[in-house]
Formats: structure tokens, C-alpha cells, sequence
């Protein structure tokens, strides 16, 4: 172990050189035959050996700067490569920072549009039901009216004191309004035509049913009270209507026809003040 020890740590050049002149005395000493007597090595021999050993360290340098060129051009390349991929790594980073935050904004103005949209739906559905083109669910009073005697027109009930009964009840707060299943709208028309009534031109019979949604204590004492209140209880007392008035918790009043949301004729203002007639529908 400890030959091989000095032999790794002997610089190349000197143990070339050891080994070499170590051959050369082996062969002289075998050429001589057993013959023991040292001779001097000539000139040309070692000259030989040096030149030979000069040949091969002068092939292993130039070998030598020629990997570490092949190494520095590949280190180099490689390098090049490393800050392309790089490059292109924070070209893709920054556009998926980028689309992070157009989905972000995306993602907010949709919130946005869903309000906006929830918002609509609410005010729409509010003014639907307001105008009665929504059907709506609540607690409301009923009031019947009947004949008392339906033979003698005198004593039948008018379009008129269905008015007045309706018109009682916007006035203490009702919220949506049927006669018979028929809804109220601005639009509505009650009216005789001969003895029967008409509510949206569909003809109703009697008893007559007007189902009003709203605060159900405050339409019960506040119809009563209201002077559109006592000018149809007058009525009632005058005819000898049959009337009864009662509470219920939840009832569901259908929309009105859609036909009356189409408009016969409106007016386009203009600007020398005459207004223009032009047909149209919604």
C-alpha cells in the first residue's frame, strides 16, 4: 500500500521518466546476459526517451486545451440555454400573473352584473307586482258582497259599488287587488255590461269575492274607518247588500291577462309641442 501511495503522489513527468530509464537498464542487463557490470547508457538513447516523453506531454497538452475548450464551449452553451429557458419562464409567469388578474377582474365585474341583474330582478318583480302583471303570494282580507234580492235591479250590485269597495281599499294600503280572480291594474276596467259586470272584459257573477293583500290588521280597522270604507258600507245599508269581511293567513293572486300590457296608441312628444299619435306594443 505504500508503493502505491509514493507512485500516486510522484508527479507524472518524473515517474515517466523513472519507469522509462528503469526499462531501459532492464534490457541492457538482459542483453548482457547475466552480466552484472553497469554500463553507461549513451547519449542518443536518453535523448531519444526525452524527446519521445516531450512528444507525448506535448500531445496531452494540446489534447488537454482542447477538451477544455470543447468544455468552455459547452458550459457556455448550456448557460445559453439556461437563461433562454429562463427567460421564457418569466415571459410565462408574467402572462399567467397577468390572465390571474384579468380573471380576478372578470370575476368581479361578473359579481357586479349578478347584483346588478338581482337588483333589476327585484325592482321588476316589486314594480310587477305593484302593477299586476306579477302574481303574488301574502296574507289578505276578503271581502264577499251579494245580492239580497237579485229580482228587483235596484237592489243588484253596480260596477259602480264595486268601484267604490275597490277604490276603499287601495286607499288603506292593499297591495294587489282581485274581484273574482281577476287582478286590478291601471289598465282595468270594471263595468256593466247590461245587468252582469265585467272585470278585464271577463264577465263575473255574484257573490262577488275581492281578495286584497296587505297588513291584514290595518286593512281590516283602516277600511272600516276610511271614508271610502263608510261610503260602501252606506251602500251596503242602503241595498241590503250581504257583506261579510274575514282574514286569511296566505293567498295567492294569479297575474293579469298579458293583452293588457299592449299599448292601443302613444304620443311622442315634440318639439313644437304637438305631440305625434303613433300605434305601438310592449
Amino acid at each position: 500500500m505504500a508503493d502505491v501511495s509514493d507512485r500516486v503522489r510522484t508527479p507524472l513527468l518524473t515517474l515517466i521518466t523513472e519507469e522509462s530509464l528503469d526499462r531501459d537498464y532492464q534490457a541492457a542487463a538482459d542483453a548482457r546476459g547475466g552480466d552484472r557490470t553497469p554500463r553507461r547508457i549513451s547519449g542518443g538513447g536518453v535523448v531519444a526517451v526525452l524527446a519521445a516523453f516531450a512528444l507525448l506531454v506535448t500531445v496531452a497538452g494540446v489534447q488537454t486545451q482542447r477538451n477544455a475548450e470543447d468544455q468552455d464551449a459547452s458550459r457556455a452553451a448550456l448557460i445559453d440555454r439556461i437563461e433562454t429557458r429562463r427567460a421564457s419562464v418569466q415571459a410565462v409567469q408574467a402572462r399567467i400573473d397577468d390572465l390571474r388578474l384579468r380573471n380576478s377582474e372578470g370575476e368581479q365585474a361578473l359579481r357586479d352584473l349578478g347584483d346588478s341583474v338581482a337588483g333589476l330582478e327585484e325592482r321588476a318583480a316589486r314594480l310587477g307586482a305593484l302593477a299586476g302583471f306579477t302574481p303574488v303570494v301574502g296574507p289578505a282580507i276578503r271581502v264577499t258582497v251579494d245580492n239580497t234580492d237579485a229580482t228587483d235591479p235596484a237592489n243588484v250590485i253596480r260596477d259602480s259599488d264595486l268601484a267604490v269597495l275597490v277604490d276603499a281599499l287601495w286607499a288603506v294600503g292593499a297591495e294587489a287587488i282581485a274581484i273574482n280572480g281577476q287582478r286590478l291594474t291601471a289598465r282595468s276596467a270594471i263595468r256593466n255590461s247590461g245587468t252582469p259586470i265585467e272585470v278585464n272584459s271577463v264577465g263575473i257573477a255574484p257573490p262577488y269575492t275581492i281578495t286584497a293583500i296587505g297588513d291584514v290588521d290595518r286593512l281590516a280597522s283602516d277600511f272600516i274607518e276610511s271614508h271610502p270604507g263608510q261610503e260602501f258600507l252606506a251602500l251596503v245599508q242602503r241595498f241590503a247588500f250581504r257583506y261579510d269581511i274575514d282574514s286569511l293567513a296566505e293567498v295567492r293572486l294569479p297575474a293579469a291577462p298579458a293583452r293588457l300590457l299592449r299599448l292601443r296608441s302613444a304620443r311622442n312628444p315634440s318639439s313644437d309641442g304637438h305631440g305625434q299619435k303613433e300605434d305601438g306594443a310592449l
